[in-house]
């Protein structure tokens, strides 16, 4: 099956709509129908229920999907490994951080895996979620993410998980940042379908002294914007301390203590549960090693944190 037509079908499953598949892909909406119908008229028989809002897979074809996403990361892979090829270097490595891990865990690992010769070592930058997608679609080789302690990514049984370092998040604010005479607390806050945004929600507000009232000044779903935007004193922000750390031990952030609890956080290194490339396993091996673990990295969870309980989002 050509490369392409893999591309479309996935389009439509995932967007659930021939129209949003179509911009998706980058054409119009009646070339991508005829596109639909030559592969359908390939494979000998239709694929989705158009009678269906969103549009699905006919269930004699479900089990199509499985396989077509394997052959898509297999696809991608190859071409990458191909490209390097073509511009005369070596295997290389492509990680998906979150936002702020590209600030703070990233460059040991990058450290790491450039010194054992897997190189240029490639940084993708997003939201959690979105990491995910991009390892599922064979972008990227490795997520490094946050994750709430003792609880599996989403999706776990198609992941392999490793923890290799720990790390907290805290309300932190310009030292003059304070509740008001009213009891209201400026904050810059997270949109509510981000991990961030989630675990704040979910776990730390609800621990916020009786009758704080919330007033959000700003809200972003980049970490490292937040992070700024505490610095200009916008309002308190909830921020990993890996990324805070050197702030607040000059002063030029504090941890706001009457805005609730800090909450523990997994730095953990996400993989396929079948990699099809090498350079994955060499650097999941490197991960395991002793050299890379814990140890490697700095613990960064402060004495005193206390645990926040709760379900994963």
């Amino acid at each position: 099956m050509r490369y392409d037509w893999i591309e479309d079908i996935l389009a439509v499953i995932e967007t659930g709509s021939f129209s949003r598949a179509a911009d998706r892909r980058s054409i119009t909406q009646s070339a991508f129908a005829r596109r639909i119908d030559t592969i359908e008229q390939h494979l000998g028989g239709a694929l989705f229920d158009r009678r269906r809002k969103p549009v699905a897979l006919f269930p004699q074809a479900r089990a199509l999907e499985p396989g077509l996403r394997q052959l898509r990361q297999m696809q991608a892979s190859i071409l990458q490994e191909a490209a390097q090829i073509a511009l005369g270097g070596g295997p290389s490595v492509t990680l998906a951080c979150q936002h702020a891990i590209t600030a703070t865990f990233s460059p040991h690992l990058v450290r790491a895996i450039s010194a054992s010769g897997l190189e240029p070592v490639r940084v993708r930058a997003g939201n959690r979620d979105e990491c995910l997608v991009m390892l599922l679609s064979g972008e990227a080789d490795l997520v490094v993410s946050y994750a709430f302690p003792g609880q599996p990514t989403d999706m776990s049984s198609g992941f392999v998980e490793h923890t290799i370092g720990r790390d907290s998040l805290l309300p932190v604010g310009v030292s003059a940042m304070a509740r008001d005479a009213g009891g209201t607390l400026k904050v810059i806050a997270y949109p509510s379908d981000v991990f961030f945004g989630a675990l704040v929600q979910r776990e730390l507000w609800p621990s916020l002294p009786p009758g704080t009232i919330l007033k959000h000044r700003a809200e972003t779903a980049l970490t490292l914007a937040a992070y700024r935007y505490a610095l200009a004193g916008i309002g308190v922000a909830w921020l990993p301390r890996s990324l805070v750390q050197d702030d607040l031990a000059a002063g030029r952030l504090s941890r706001v203590q009457d805005a609730g609890l800090a909450c523990e956080l997994e730095v953990r290194l996400v993989r396929l549960a079948n990699p099809m490339r090498p350079a994955t396993l060499s650097v999941w091996a490197m991960a395991l090693d002793a050299e890379m673990d814990l140890e490697r990295f700095p613990d960064l969870a402060p004495d005193g944190v206390e645990p926040v309980g709760g379900t994963e989002e």
